[in-house]
């Protein structure tokens, strides 16, 4: 059974830009006018970064047009932080590379946004991430002497989620915005994929803002220049992915192991089961690993790493872990 048809059927929608693409194109793997990818190999991640600039092949994608840039990196994955630290490196750089295309100066004002529930593991990986940067706006207006060069102001703001707080993240966000006036605004999110190996090993980073909850079918409104009124940048790592992926992945998997097993259980009794499995939570069930606790500590320290990194020029590879909080 083909993945499109599964996500078209229980609704299910893939934050990541590479897989969106990937399904468009189809098993030919053809290239779609309009859409430029471009692939880049490390010691310890590939980078592929795709720049869609046909706006109706975007829609078809389920993304908007600019650039998608993400890092798989399975290490992430492992108790491994001298390859963490290296991942740091590659997303710094390719944070410092989206500022430069939005003609972001050196020393212009950045907010940073951790989008998500605190109480929810999967979801907090954005408050983590807060929770570790390094924040400079306060002291270059009460401490200035206190700064050598190289550091920007930048504050950061979690805003929890309008279920514990009433409010339209994108309300609070703008708020924010409008009273401090900074020049970019870059978010955090954790992400829904569509394949099990991405959770906690990819992330994405891309120019063109963020929808909070889209890929658990709990959309909010956008966060993005349309929104806010300035360019927004979105980080995001996958943590959970729906419970109807892996089930017709593993009929998939048993009809290429087991002789005949397609001829007993049809497709459309595949759907029945499925249905009837995920009943009690309307349709819409998110699985994510049992040690989603450190994964998400993991990831979140190598975020805000580079985030330390891209945003400071007197934070460096070798004392970036001074700068953590």
């Amino acid at each position: 059974m083909e993945i499109l048809n599964i996500l078209q059927k229980y609704g299910i929608v893939t934050d990541l830009a590479v897989e969106a693409h990937s399904l468009v194109r189809g098993d030919a793997q053809t290239e779609i006018p309009g859409v430029i990818e471009n692939k880049e190999k490390y010691d310890n991640a590939e980078v592929t970064t795709i720049i869609i600039e046909n706006p109706a092949v975007g829609a078809l994608m389920g993304k908007a047009p600019g650039t998608y840039i993400t890092i798989d990196a399975p290490g992430l994955r492992e108790n491994n932080p001298p390859l963490h630290d290296k991942v740091s490196e590659i997303l710094a750089l390719k944070i410092e590379t989206l500022l430069k295309n939005l003609n972001i100066s050196d020393e212009a004002e950045i907010l940073l946004v951790g989008l998500g529930n605190w109480s929810a593991t999967p979801d907090a990986l954005g408050p983590r991430v807060i929770s570790h940067v390094m924040v400079t706006r306060h002291l270059h207006k009460y401490l200035p002497q206190s700064l050598g060069p190289g550091f920007r102001p930048v504050s950061a703001l979690s805003p929890g989620v309008m279920g514990t707080t009433g409010i339209e993240t994108a309300e609070i966000i703008k708020g924010t915005v409008e009273k401090i006036k900074p020049a970019c605004v870059i978010a955090i999110d954790a992400l829904a994929a569509t394949n099990v190996d991405r959770i906690c090993s990819t992330i994405q980073i891309a120019d063109t803002g963020i929808n909070p909850g889209s890929g658990v079918g709990n959309q909010r409104m956008g966060i993005d220049i349309n929104t806010l009124g300035i360019p927004v940048i979105a980080i995001g790592i996958p943590t959970v992915v729906n419970a109807a992926i892996i089930i017709f992945e593993a009929f998939n998997a048993l009809k290429q192991q087991v002789p005949g097993f397609s001829r007993q259980i049809q497709e459309q009794t595949l759907h029945h089961i499925a249905e009837k499995l995920l009943e009690p939570f309307g349709g819409n069930l998110s699985v994510t690993p049992k040690e989603i606790d450190i994964l998400i500590d993991n990831a979140a320290l190598c975020v805000a790493t580079a985030l330390n990194q891209s945003l400071h020029k007197a934070v460096g590879k070798e004392n970036a872990h001074l700068y953590l909080q």
